[in-house]
């Protein structure tokens, strides 16, 4: 029988991951071919008998632990963001996304008999949902996974990245896509499915250790940190599993770099960010910087808010996790330090890397 996390010596984390977390490539392969289809579905069936002027499906792009190569074994989850022609701006995709999932979900449950598949449709308690989600099991699957479809506009190419890896040469969208951004907002992040490609290549790139320290956080949130759940009051929530995944490549960058890094140590640190959340204020300049006047003031305002803030490093007017209860995460943080993943051979508490709370801001332009 598998250790509980807790249960098991830090020593130990590396192949607690690999025989515990790290789903193997029997399910990834059966996984592949379930995006496959639902893909399929949503290019070719999605809008086949709607009235002209047709909608077109420019492009679906896989995001979610799936796409970004982080699942974990037994809940895996995909999301699946359908670029489409019909949203000629922020603005259209706010006004018509609800009719667009209303499509979506009529198309889905017409064609799940003809794919051999079958899907259980979450119901939205939003007047204007921004996503439809789903559980799809096939003969085909061990597994069931979820999907998130979430409809969304196609920034046009040419304000776009050449390249959309997080190391390109050219790395950063046009400044003109971010002031339009911020223009049309009115919810901080309400567009970020729009960045999707760039927030997966964030993750994606990444050293293969620390996306197993990202599983490790994951694993620990949903196992530990979810149960609090019941603590919420009404309109409260936890702070989503992006932002833990977020402060996991920051402590990375921060304190260690190296391929070969102790998993305690990484751990760790992802653990001692938590309990320091008020002072947290993380932000990353790959894909948008200071440079441009608008943009910079923008950023300037977003960095005065109040604490933790973790800017989503491809969509600046999300703060991943503003207003979530951090105190509960922070109170299990406190609690997982003194258990056995957190204590080396002799009992003695493994020691977090030396990482800023606060990326340094630049001076006022």
């Amino acid at each position: 029988m598998a250790l509980d996390l807790y249960q098991t010596p830090a020593r130990k984390l590396d192949k607690f991951i690999f025989d515990t977390l790290q789903p193997d490539s029997t399910f990834l392969r059966q996984a592949g071919q379930a995006i496959d289809t639902i893909c399929e579905f949503l290019k070719t069936n999605c809008f086949a008998d709607r009235p002209p002027p047709r909608i077109k499906v420019l492009k679906v792009v896989k995001g979610g632990s799936l796409g970004k190569g982080t699942s974990l074994k037994g809940g895996s989850d995909a999301d699946l963001v359908v670029f489409l022609s019909c949203f000629k701006g922020f603005g259209d995709q706010e006004t018509n996304r609800a009719g667009i999932i209303k499509e979506i979900e009529r198309m889905l449950e017409k064609c799940q008999q003809q794919k051999h598949f079958e899907v259980f449709i979450e119901q939205s308690r939003w007047p204007n949902p921004r996503v439809l989600s789903f559980m799809m099991s096939s003969k085909t699957l061990n597994e069931s996974i979820e999907f998130d479809v979430l409809p969304a506009y196609n920034i046009p190419r040419s304000l776009l990245p050449r390249s959309l890896q997080w190391y390109s040469p050219r790395k950063r969208p046009h400044s003109q896509v971010y002031e339009e951004l911020i223009h049309s907002y009115s919810r901080g992040g309400e567009f970020s499915t729009c960045f999707t490609e760039l927030q997966r290549d964030f993750v994606v790139d990444r050293r293969t250790k620390v996306k197993s320290l990202i599983r490790l956080v994951k694993h620990w949130y949903k196992q530990h940190v979810c149960p609090y759940k019941e603590y919420l009051g009404e309109g409260e929530s936890l702070p989503p599993q992006y932002a833990l995944e977020l402060l996991s490549v920051y402590a990375w960058e921060q304190g260690s770099r190296d391929r070969a890094f102790d998993m305690a140590e990484g751990f760790r640190t992802v653990l001692e960010l938590i309990r320091q959340h008020k002072q947290l204020c993380v932000y990353w300049t790959i894909y948008y910087n200071f440079a441009d006047e608008v943009l910079a003031g923008f950023l300037h305002q977003q960095l005065q808010k109040a604490r933790p803030i973790i800017l989503d490093p491809a969509d600046p007017t999300g703060i991943v996790g503003e207003g979530s209860r951090w105190d509960l995460v922070a109170r299990e943080a406190e609690r997982c330090c003194r258990q056995q993943c957190c204590m080396d051979l002799y009992g003695v508490p493994v020691q977090p890397w030396d990482v800023p709370v606060s990326t340094a801001s630049p001076q006022r332009l």
